[in-house]
């Protein structure tokens, strides 16, 4: 077990009240070794502790505490897990990991298949690198919700897409999860030809049994790089494909919800958009449970935005803004940014779409735009005043985005001033007015 190195102590805090300092070491609670985040959050919950700290200068300190239950000491550790990430050992048919170029920087090419990340971060794990003791560790700290990648029902089917011969035990984890109580959101990356039809109804149906721990099943389309040498052929959707799957699923979400009172299952927005359909209203998502896997969020946006819109009252400012989207947005960003030019007559707002050279034209979220990219397709041009790129873009905390472009380097090569843009409906028309 590694060092609980201390990196920063929260202003106001316990913490910061006892004298503890970063580069001090966590050494036990209760007299217990802290393996990682879940046992520090589970020892600090009582309202009388005794905590052991390393100085940097090596005296052990003692410390008695009387707090609230459940409150917060304060600290933020070295390693957000205070242990090594676990990596996944799947090599799965569709991993979007296996379909980066070479040279990018070391973090974007580790697989993560962790349930603290999972409960931490709302990352999806598959359940295939877990014994029984990490699940009995799940259910003894009742860590809730959990994401769990799915992408199949039938196991000889998920074996293969997983290429992992563990991967069976997944629907008996699911089951124990289940009986403890353990809420669950489940996901499908779905695959031409693969594990979509019979496949999809069968797996929706099947995880529908755990309604209502099982709060809800997304499901996404695979997302193909241009850099799939030697990895297994998968088509894409067509237009034709995703109607009939669009048709599949909200025939079963009426069904569901006359039963259960929940839809339960939800499609990513980019099938309405290759389907060209209609998106839902934002109450159609039941809650937006899945919203980082890109269910219901255009349609929060879009309420959001009008939720702003409708208290605004139009100025005589001149204004000159300029926005760059993913292809999957853009007609979504040029309707919403027409409406804002109705009433705010002296703001011209030009919208360019950017088109993903970096890993081909099949990808086309705004999360994996480039700065390469951008500065390529609109060099030379009137940017105007601002130039906004979406701040889901950036590298978290960063202003780095995923080819290692800085926002200052698109500056210096735009000539123009960039700021990252809100995806919150609202906070993105405040970002374009003020």
């Amino acid at each position: 077990m590694g060092k609980n190195v201390i990196l920063k102590i929260e202003k106001g805090s316990i913490a910061e009240e006892l004298g503890i300092e970063p580069g001090d070491i966590l050494v036990s609670i209760n007299d217990k070794d802290v393996k990682d985040v879940f046992d520090y959050r589970y020892f600090i919950q009582d309202e009388y502790i005794e905590v052991g700290i390393e100085k940097a200068d090596g005296e052990e300190w003692l410390l008695e505490i009387e707090k609230e239950e459940y409150e917060d000491l304060g600290i933020i550790f070295e390693k957000g897990l205070m242990d090594k990430a676990r990596s996944c050992s799947n090599k799965c048919i569709f991993c979007f990991i296996d379909q980066l170029p070479k040279g990018m920087r070391d973090t974007l090419y580790f697989k993560d298949d962790d349930t603290r990340l999972s409960f931490l971060q709302g990352n999806y794990v598959s359940l295939t690198n877990m014994k029984d003791d990490d699940i009995d560790r799940i259910i003894f700290y009742h860590l809730s919700p959990i994401n769990i990648s799915v992408h199949t029902t039938d196991m000889e089917l998920r074996k293969f897409m997983l290429k992992n011969p563990a991967s069976v035990k997944i629907m008996k984890y699911i089951k124990r999860f289940f009986d403890a109580g353990i809420e669950m959101n489940f996901q499908i990356v779905l695959c031409k030809g693969i594990n979509d039809g019979k496949y999809l109804e069968k797996s929706i149906r099947d995880l529908s049994e755990f309604i209502p721990r099982g709060v809800s099943l997304s499901v996404v389309p695979f997302g193909m790089t241009k850099f799939r040498d030697k990895l297994q052929k998968i088509e894409l959707f067509d237009k034709k494909d995703c109607c009939d799957i669009i048709d599949m699923v909200e025939k079963i979400q009426k069904e569901f919800f006359e039963q259960f009172g929940t839809k339960f299952v939800f499609l990513s927005d980019e099938f309405y958009i290759k389907a060209e359909r209609n998106l839902h209203s934002a109450e159609f998502y039941e809650g937006f449970f899945q919203l980082e896997n890109g269910v219901g969020m255009l349609s929060l946006m879009e309420k959001e935005f009008f939720e702003r819109f409708r208290v605004l009252k139009g100025d005589n400012k001149k204004r000159h803004i300029s926005i760059a989207t993913g292809s999957a947005a853009y007609k979504f960003i040029l309707n919403l940014t027409y409406e804002l030019t109705k009433k705010f007559k002296y703001t011209k707002i030009d919208v360019y779409e950017i088109k993903n050279d970096f890993f081909g034209n099949e990808i086309t979220v705004s999360g994996l735009l480039t700065g390469g990219d951008i500065i390529k397709q609109l060099y030379g041009k009137n940017l105007g005043d601002l130039l906004l790129i979406p701040d889901n873009a950036f590298r978290t905390g960063d202003t780095v985005m995923i080819d290692d472009v800085d926002i200052k380097d698109i500056e210096k090569e735009l000539k123009c001033k960039i700021k990252p843009s809100s995806c919150e409906g609202g906070k993105f028309i405040d970002d374009i007015l003020f």
